[in-house]
């Protein structure tokens, strides 16, 4: 027998047996029944993905696409067009081809048989204004283990939320919806329908179904509740580019997560872009950043390609989580980075804060301050056109609390002490210029200063030094702060009180400012 001969044709038979095709149109459903109708036409030039190859629709609106088991086929959404949203305003823009359906055996359970390939598979969308200025919200990891966490989330982010959104046209969030318990993925989404926008979410470490064998697999009970976890859309003049940047099991030795792409993520990446114009904005959405001192954290190769993926556009940008601190991430060309100005990555604070740790606040919930001292909330990016602008929200504090002083209360004349005056600006990067002065002088550069917060870690040594347990968990210890300046008290200061203000520059050229009052007293000797 002709083994050689033989065994590629069993290789032939069986990529043919596991892979179809499928076809159809992406259609203007004009009046949204989400049902192609013979008057409805096809839209030419729509890109239609199996989460690999990316296609644009005819001059028909019709597309065919190969498809194998387990993948998922989707429209990317044009700019001017949107989807069918859901009751919990996810975008229905995919249909899953699972025949079999998930893996029976897995604790959470995924996507129920699809069955066989439908003859047609139509993909609808309608008309919308889209002008190219407008916002968008983010949030970080809100990471609920319980319902009580589920609940903080709702009434310390979401019914904010609900007020403070403006002209937000949309919401991503970057990962860990939930802790590790998946059945929370449904009223989470449930609860995120409250703040009335289409609503793009990333897998995280924690929406993960650990029994999975293969990192393909991984991703079954997200992809059930909330579609593919690989998938882009456009919106005004960005691209917006969703991954699940998290290899389970670890590659390596089969234990634990390891950063990551896999290579048909990688192909989609490429393949995507190589229809994007390149005037537009990428904006590229994952849950674990890729800055890393050592490969431990994140595939270096797999940074490098998405990097040469992303260099030959004039503006990108990269949105991350998972870290539960808050940092500007800046890649030139000793990190690999090839494109004409610094890539940004924006590590996004998180939404629980410090894992909802802390004493309770005014409303009865945990404070909750990540370990670099920024306070809990989530984000605003204003686009304008090609150009992008972050703006910070503290939950349950005013708009403009940008910056949390650390002031002593007293200090001693004649003023010759080594005590500081700290500026934690909660989006700095030491980048930016922070300034201070004291009772109207004049302006002083502060330094900048990667330290712990001193606010911070009082709040935690409160817990290790009282008699008596506060209600809620202790907070986390405190980690290196990238958004620190410090300054020195002037030694010609006079007896009684003065005031110090601070104002700090953004890289969006933003200003914000902060006071706080202090007090010289005479030193008192010990006798």
């Amino acid at each position: 027998m002709n083994i050689k001969f033989l065994m590629p044709c069993l290789l032939i038979s069986a990529m043919a047996f596991s892979q179809a095709s499928v076809s159809g149109y992406v259609y203007e459903d004009s009046n949204k029944n989400q049902k192609k109708e013979n008057r409805e036409k096809g839209i030419a030039g729509v890109a239609v993905s199996n989460g690999v190859q990316v296609i644009l629709t005819d001059k028909n609106g019709r597309y065919s696409l190969p498809v194998q088991d387990g993948q998922t086929v989707f429209v990317i959404k044009p700019s001017g067009y949107m989807t069918p949203v859901n009751a919990n305003n996810l975008p229905q823009y995919y249909y899953q081809y699972k025949p079999n359906g998930s893996p029976a055996d897995f604790k959470y359970k995924g996507t129920a048989p699809t069955g066989a390939l439908p003859k047609e598979l139509n993909f609808a969308l309608h008309k919308q204004n889209e002008s190219k200025n407008f916002d968008i919200l983010v949030f970080g990891d809100p990471q609920p283990y319980t319902e009580k966490q589920l609940d903080y989330f709702k009434r310390a982010i979401v019914n904010e939320v609900k007020n403070t959104r403006k002209n937000a046209v949309l919401g991503i969030s970057l990962g860990d919806l939930v802790g590790d318990n998946l059945s929370l993925q449904k009223p989470y989404a449930d609860v995120m329908k409250e703040v009335g926008l289409p609503w793009y979410n990333v897998m995280g470490n924690h929406d993960m179904n650990y029994d999975a064998k293969e990192d393909l697999l991984s991703d079954e009970t997200f992809e059930s509740n909330f579609g593919p976890a690989n998938y882009s859309f456009n919106y005004g003049n960005v691209h917006f580019i969703i991954l699940d940047d998290i290899l389970y099991p670890d590659p390596r030795d089969g234990k634990g997560y390891w950063g990551g792409f896999r290579e048909d993520q990688l192909k989609f990446v490429e393949n995507d872009l190589k229809l994007v114009d390149k005037n537009k904005l990428i904006v590229v959405s994952f849950h674990i950043p890729l800055e890393h001192k050592n490969e431990d954290n994140f595939r270096n190769s797999d940074r490098q390609k998405l990097f040469d993926y992303l260099a030959p556009f004039r503006n990108a940008l990269m949105l991350s989580a998972h870290t539960h601190i808050q940092q500007q991430l800046f890649y030139g060309k000793e990190a690999g980075w090839n494109g004409s100005k610094d890539l940004h990555e924006y590590n996004v604070g998180t939404t629980c804060g410090d894992w909802w740790s802390g004493t309770s606040d005014d409303l009865g919930l945990p404070t909750s301050t990540m370990r670099d001292g920024t306070a809990k909330g989530y984000s605003f990016i204003s686009f304008n056109d090609d150009q992008y602008k972050v703006k910070y929200k503290t939950a349950g504090k005013p708009d403009d609390y940008q910056i949390n002083l650390y002031v002593p209360k007293v200090v001693p004349y004649p003023v010759k002490t080594s005590a500081k005056i700290l500026a934690n600006f909660f989006m700095g990067s030491r980048k930016d210029k922070v300034e201070y002065r004291i009772d109207g002088e004049k302006w002083e550069a502060m330094q900048y200063d990667e330290t712990v917060d001193p606010s911070f870690a009082v709040s935690v040594f409160k817990w290790d030094t009282t008699q008596t347990l506060f209600p809620g968990r202790r907070p986390s210890n405190p980690e290196i702060s990238k958004h620190i300046w410090t300054g020195d008290f002037s030694r010609k200061l006079s007896l009684g009180k003065h005031k110090v203000e601070v104002r700090a520059s953004d890289m969006y050229g933003n200003q914000f400012t902060a006071s706080e009052e202090f007090e010289v007293q005479n030193q008192i000797l010990i006798p």
